[in-house]
């Protein structure tokens, strides 16, 4: 009966204190977690890349989150970052382009799927600007992406304004630290995401591990939902004239799907991300594309000898290439696609709590 009595009690004493916190701060400043339905749900952007989209467990990057992309020179990071634009302008929503690096290519991202004249893009002169705008643009909630190219070229206003050989110690990882802090929750609330483009660096006297590590301090390992790291894997060659890459991205981290998935794409240098590709790759692992010596062949449909025969196949009859599509995200749907062991290397960062 004693029981009985105090947790009457300390339910009356919790009903005071958030009818308080709600007065003080407003409506909804608290709530309990089930009242809040169908917005714990997190939705995503397609890649541009299927393959990826499974890694990444719901279909893409999420939306109101941060999202880092990293990896070395001519891996692809730019190129994925524009099938991302592409298919949020796609889905009806609009993208902007922070191009630190002054090197976006309109006619490139036009191939990838961006619909360029209604792309927002500045070209900031420093760190400072680059990072106010993108606020701005959060704060809207009329832009579904920003995507920062990238987060090794945001120049900090002391350092331009500074001589060559002056040294800025740990200004570039302040400014970011500060402006995270300031995005997160902005970006929370107007269900808007920012795409953090970054490059790799070594660190000095590394003897054991992996002596890579990412620009502009710790704050954007942390406050990254998903982190994915690119890498070439090989050269994709037509006769003797290199037409394309292969890429493997690993998604080292995930709050919002495991961590650890890998995924291997086609980057072609004339169109970008290749779709055709994804489909065959998905579709013979699936058992729905059959695979006989080196002839891909779709029920009784012979798709082409070779990878490259099988694309063009594709490319040319999309009625198949959407049964094929449909066919995969159908089985993907039902079951969760392959993981990979989650004691292979972990990113040179040393993040090995991925998706907490």
């Amino acid at each position: 009966m004693a029981n009985n009595d105090t947790t009457v009690e300390r339910g009356k004493a919790l009903d005071v204190a958030i009818n308080q916190i709600e007065n003080q701060f407003g409506k909804g400043s608290i709530m309990r977690l089930g009242e809040t339905g169908g917005r714990l749900a997190v939705n995503a952007i397609p890649s541009g890349s299927l393959s990826l989209d499974m890694a990444l467990g719901i279909g893409g990057v999420p939306r109101g989150r941060v999202i880092e992309v990293y990896g070395a020179e001519s891996t692809g990071k730019s190129t994925l970052a524009n099938h991302i634009t592409g298919e949020a302008q796609r889905l009806g929503g609009t993208a902007a382009y922070i191009d630190a690096e002054h090197a976006l290519h309109p006619d490139y991202a036009e191939r990838c799927g961006v619909n360029v004249d209604d792309l927002l893009i500045s070209q900031p002169d420093n760190a400072e600007q680059a990072l106010e705008i993108t606020e701005y643009l959060v704060r809207s909630g009329a832009v579904d992406v920003t995507i920062v190219d990238s987060v090794a070229a945001l120049v900090p206003r002391a350092e331009i304004e500074g001589d060559m050989g002056d040294s800025h110690m740990g200004l570039q990882a302040r400014l970011m630290s500060q402006a995270l802090r300031k995005l997160t929750a902005a970006m929370s609330r107007s269900n808007s995401s920012v795409v953090f483009i970054n490059q790799i660096r070594e660190k000095i006297g590394v003897v054991f591990g992996n002596p890579e590590v990412t620009p502009g301090g710790r704050a954007l390992k942390f406050y990254s939902s998903v982190r994915i790291e690119l890498r070439r894997v090989e050269a994709i060659k037509h006769g003797t004239e290199v037409v394309g890459n292969r890429v493997r991205a690993r998604v080292v981290k995930n709050k919002v799907a495991p961590p650890f998935r890998t995924a291997e794409f086609d980057i072609m240098f004339n169109g970008g991300i290749s779709k055709e590709g994804d489909l065959l790759d998905l579709g013979t692992t699936m058992d729905i594309v059959r695979k006989t010596g080196s002839f891909y062949s779709y029920g009784d449909t012979r798709l082409g000898q070779g990878r490259e025969q099988g694309k063009e196949f594709l490319r040319g009859h999309s009625d198949i290439a959407g049964e094929i599509e449909a066919a995969i995200r159908g089985i993907s749907a039902g079951r969760e696609p392959e993981k990979n062991n989650a004691s292979e290397e972990v990113s040179g960062d040393g993040e090995g709590n991925a998706g907490v």
